[in-house]
């Protein structure tokens, strides 16, 4: 097995990585992420691709990067995508992994769009418990900020905090443990996927799109 692993920036995909390499599942042999070609920041989560490279790097990992317009339809985005796992075909590469966690409407999505492309799904984090998956991540040594929230759900204040037990604590009540339904996002900074910390800061704070963003800056 030669895995691609989608890589989004944040503690679930990292914590993917950790299980794959720690179950010795196959070889993850690289990272895919979409970014926002227009600014260079991953999509959604809105972190610098220099930060993103950065964790590639401490992965041990190539990055491979799918560059969408922003705003960007849906037929650019999955003819852009169709590209990518087509290339990944090519290089020899037998399946994809997600972190996704529960959402069984994701999860049909990826199915149905990786049917017959050559590339088989896998889902190694799936149905585990968000709570226990939580604390499991942090007692594991996982370490990373919320990079961005959905201030309808979260208190704005939350931006940029660490995700450890004490933001566990913090979250209001019917948000997921592991905001896996969009409540926020994070970025990974440390942990057992990574050689190494990257140090970073949080820089701008501003609200976009409904959307609160907490800019994660490389320390020099």
């Amino acid at each position: 097995m030669k895995i691609l692993l989608s890589w989004s920036s944040g503690k679930d995909s990292a914590w993917t990585l950790h299980v794959l390499r720690r179950d010795r599942v196959g070889e993850v042999a690289g990272l895919l992420t979409s970014m926002n070609e227009t600014v260079a920041r991953v999509s959604m989560h809105g972190v610098r691709e220099e930060v993103l490279r950065a964790q590639a790097d401490a992965a041990g990992l190539p990055l491979i990067t799918v560059p969408l317009p922003y705003p960007c339809s849906n037929d650019i985005y999955q003819r852009r995508l169709e590209a990518a796992v087509d290339a990944a075909v090519a290089s020899g590469f037998t399946h994809v992994a997600f972190g996704d966690l529960f959402l069984e409407d994701v999860r049909q999505y990826r199915e149905d769009r990786l049917a017959g492309t050559g590339l088989t799904p896998l889902f190694p984090l799936w149905q585990r418990p968000t709570a226990a998956l939580a604390s499991e991540m942090i007692a594991g040594g996982l370490q990373a900020r919320v990079v961005c929230l959905d201030p309808r759900v979260m208190p704005r204040s939350l931006i940029g905090a660490q995700f450890d037990e004490h933001l566990l604590a913090s979250l209001p009540a019917g948000v997921d443990p592991c905001a896996e339904r969009g409540e926020f996002h994070t970025c990974a900074t440390a942990g057992p996927m990574f050689s190494r910390p990257i140090p970073v800061d949080i820089g701008d704070i501003v609200e976009r799109d409904g959307f609160v963003f907490g800019d994660l800056m490389c320390r020099v």
